[in-house]
């Protein structure tokens, strides 16, 4: 007897994805967020696991550049086009 088994793929959203989408539709190429704002825009508390996450931002035309821990800030840059 052969077993079929179904996998089912969820579409799991990123922990950042509502704030991804917010930066690439805020239609600036670069700006600084605090961390209160980037907490606002996601709906999650920032913490280390940020700087896991940042490297899905350019799935979005963005990177991430200066995080200042002294300042609370993070700056985002529109990746170039080629």
């Amino acid at each position: 007897m052969i077993r079929v088994y179904r996998l089912i793929l969820v579409n799991q959203m990123s922990k950042y994805e509502l704030l991804w989408n917010w930066i690439q539709e805020n239609g600036t190429d670069s700006f600084k967020l605090t961390f209160d704002e980037i907490e606002k825009i996601a709906g999650i508390p920032t913490d280390h696991s940020f700087l896991t996450y940042k490297k899905e931002l350019t799935e979005y035309g963005f990177t991430v550049g200066k995080i200042s821990m002294k300042e609370q800030t993070v700056s985002f840059e529109r990746l170039k086009r080629r």
